[in-house]
């Protein structure tokens, strides 16, 4: 059994085919718009092309992505193979086994019509999965290998007790948790380096001080190694006054641009650093031997914004939309 190919499938986001799924026994793809694809060329580059010219709206990145799960489903996926499908609808994990080749059959449910039999064997409760188990079949993708915890999957066709088993303990839980949190934290940086470049991403910087509590000036374009003054009261006049510098590249910081923002700065203000990327080992001891200088690199740039995310304006939710959700956390957090 463990020699076995093991494969991931959705019946798409609100589980539109899951009567398809486990009352017609077939699992299948949508793409409608694709027509046969059993009879395209048995090669990557032609399902590609294909993919490309049905969705011409499509950006194309989104094109390699799903000509590659239209490829795997027909050539890749083979007769014997084991399939995972995790319905929304009972909230059970279904595992069965390919029984037949593909066949493209719009009759059986027409906004699924690239299908292949299988046999269902096993019905089993979310619960007796790991939550990494869990985490991988969640996969953004309609079709997908299940690579990482395929033995899981493998062991209930060997095991019939275990239909109803529950994990007495899961290691993978803090993994899962720590991937959900990193997966965010990109999402944060790739949008701010995406949608904030340059004066934009001052803007915001300025906003989320602000967010904070203090009262911001954005300063004059091309005012070399300053970029916001910050302050604690209206007018600016009294202490601490913050000089900020912003820098939306992704790539490292040297001393040299620490210092530079630190020439700017008076006996009785602070200076203040941001960047998406980081800082060199160089710039942190600068950093570190002024009393009066502050860095705040990409990864502090998103606790700042976490902490206070419930008090950003429309707009830069918009461009960082983010919902509170809760996960698992660990005994030793």
């Amino acid at each position: 059994m463990k020699e076995k190919t093991v494969w991931g499938i959705h019946a798409g986001k609100t589980g539109d085919a899951d009567s398809l799924f486990l009352r017609k026994n077939f699992v299948a793809l949508g793409w409608l718009d694709m027509g046969d694809i059993g009879k395209l060329p048995p090669d990557r580059e032609s399902f590609k092309e294909k993919v490309r010219l049905t969705y011409l709206d499509w950006k194309p990145g989104k094109v390699p992505n799903a000509a590659g799960q239209l490829f795997r489903f027909v050539h890749e996926m083979k007769v014997g193979d084991i399939v995972v499908y995790p319905s929304k609808r009972d909230r059970q994990i279904h595992i069965g086994e390919i029984v037949g080749e593909f066949k493209y059959r719009p009759e059986l449910q027409d906004s699924y019509p690239q299908t292949r039999p299988v046999k269902w064997y096993k019905h089993v409760p979310r619960t007796a999965f790991s939550q990494g188990a869990l985490y991988e079949t969640g996969s953004a993708m309609s079709f997908f290998q299940v690579k990482n915890y395929a033995d899981e999957f493998l062991a209930q066709l060997q095991d019939k007790k275990q239909e109803t088993a529950i994990m007495p303990e899961d290691d993978t839980v803090a993994l899962v948790t720590a991937d959900i949190e990193e997966q965010t934290r990109d999402f944060v940086l790739k949008q701010l380096a995406k949608a904030l470049k340059g004066l934009p991403l001052e803007e915001f910087i300025a906003h989320l001080l602000e967010s904070m509590g203090y009262h911001t000036r954005l300063m004059r374009a091309g005012e070399p190694s300053v970029d916001i003054i910050a302050h604690k009261d209206v007018l600016g006049f009294e202490p601490p006054i913050i000089k900020v510098q912003v820098k939306s590249s992704d790539g490292k910081i040297g001393d040299r641009d620490v210092s530079a923002l630190y020439g700017k700065v008076g006996d009785d203000e602070y200076g203040l650093l941001v960047t998406l990327g980081e800082f060199s080992p160089t710039a942190v001891t600068f950093a570190n031997s002024k009393s009066n200088l502050r860095l705040i690199d990409g990864a502090a740039l998103v606790d700042l914004i976490f902490e206070n995310y419930e008090k950003f304006d429309a707009k830069y939710k918009s461009i960082l939309p983010l919902k509170k959700v809760y996960v698992p956390q660990t005994v030793e957090e």
